[in-house]
């Protein structure tokens, strides 16, 4: 990794080389520079998931933690516990090296007995619950932390609340700890939120949507119903192989019907969706990531934040769009981007049932400026000429 001048400790080297990270990502690039220099500098990162951010604030987290000092030392805000988990693992990849170190977990459900102090050097965990352990439960003393992480800040400001108790937060926290801040997007709430958050920032602005897109081959396939278009799904699980999918559909209703199909069918089916409690979500995500089940079918709520690197297949059964029923690209991309990860090609087929969706499969094609071919899943022989 270039600037490795930069990391001072020798077990987090060999955590990040042991992690098979060998050069840089663009973010890790310009980031990672201003994240570990001396006297700590506060950033705003334009950065979507995939792009190796999550590493890059790990290692500026663990560069600052002096473990012999055993109370909380750095704090990392996700919007979501599946994230919250999703980045503690990374802590523990490139931390293996560095077994005194701790991390918790301050999350819905984890109970702490009222008045103690907690000794663990890194606390992850959703805003409300950080919240009540820096305030009321003073489980944190938010005087010493060092760095403060926001993570998907657009997606944090989209929870009613979360954005009041970010900002709660970071007006406990004492003036020189280090600030960083990581969103995919900067629609203008987002920048007024960031810039309340993050004092004095260096700015980074990255475009994902050219480097995405070049990995991913986009299909449609035109269909007249929901059964045609299951019967599709079949036809393309029939001739490719298919290491794991992901599918997406609007509604839990659509989501449960197609998870039961798919198992009447034979495959292994797991099934996400927003009403399960968050351990249920973390359990089903955990096998999915396992490949105990092949296919994951969900609703808009695992659009985000599931990295799974043998997702070579993601299906649209339903475009994705907004509540007026416009195409909804943003989160378009983020559905696509769970394949095609880590530079490795992906395979995205969007299911068309009207003249509707086809004009938003027109738009979405418009906005991202690719085109996206049409795929005939009668024809078998078409089908395994896309997968190679």
């Amino acid at each position: 990794m270039s600037g490795t001048f930069l990391i001072r400790k020798p077990q987090l080297l060999q955590g990040v080389y042991a992690m098979g990270f060998n050069r840089p990502s663009k973010i890790q690039e310009n980031a990672l520079p201003m994240m570990l220099a001396e006297p700590p500098q506060n950033l705003i990162a334009q950065s979507q998931s995939g792009t190796g951010k999550t590493a890059a604030f790990v290692l500026a987290m663990l560069s600052r933690v002096e473990p012999a000092e055993r109370y909380p030392q750095c704090l990392c805000l996700s919007p979501t516990y599946e994230l919250a988990l999703q980045t503690g693992k990374v802590i523990e990849q490139m931390g293996k090296f560095h077994p005194e170190l701790k991390l918790a977990y301050a999350v819905r459900g984890n109970k702490l007995e009222r008045g103690q102090k907690i000794s663990e050097h890194i606390v992850i965990g959703t805003p409300g619950t950080v919240l009540d352990w820096c305030s009321k439960l003073r489980f944190i003393d938010p005087k010493k932390i060092k760095v403060f992480v926001l993570d998907e800040a657009d997606v944090m400001i989209a929870t009613q609340g979360h954005q009041d108790q970010s900002i709660r937060i970071q007006r406990m926290l004492p003036r020189n700890c280090q600030m960083l801040l990581f969103s995919a997007t900067f629609e203008d709430s987002v920048w007024k939120f960031a810039q309340k958050v993050v004092p004095d920032p260096n700015i980074i602005k990255l475009k994902r949507e050219e480097e995405t897109l070049d990995t991913i081959k986009q299909y449609y396939v035109l269909c007249n119903s929901r059964d045609e278009k299951f019967q599709a799904l079949c036809n393309i699980y029939g001739a490719i192989t298919i290491a794991q999918a992901m599918i997406f559909c609007h509604t839990r209703k659509t989501a449960s019907w197609l998870a039961a199909e798919l198992s009447k069918e034979g495959h292994q089916v797991a099934l996400l969706s927003g009403e399960m409690v968050v351990e249920q979500r973390a359990a089903v995500i955990e096998r999915f990531r396992e490949g105990k089940e092949k296919v994951l079918v969900t609703t808009n709520v695992c659009a985000r934040g599931i990295d799974v690197e043998q997702v070579s297949v993601v299906i649209n059964f339903d475009l994705p769009v907004d509540k007026d029923g416009n195409p909804d690209n943003e989160t378009y991309l983020h559905r696509i981007g769970r394949t095609g990860r880590f530079g490795k090609r992906g395979l995205a087929v969007n299911m068309v049932d009207s003249k509707h969706s086809m004009n938003i499969l027109n738009r979405i094609q418009e906005h991202f400026n690719k085109k996206i071919e049409r795929l005939d899943t009668d024809d078998l022989d078409e089908i395994e000429k896309i997968a190679n």
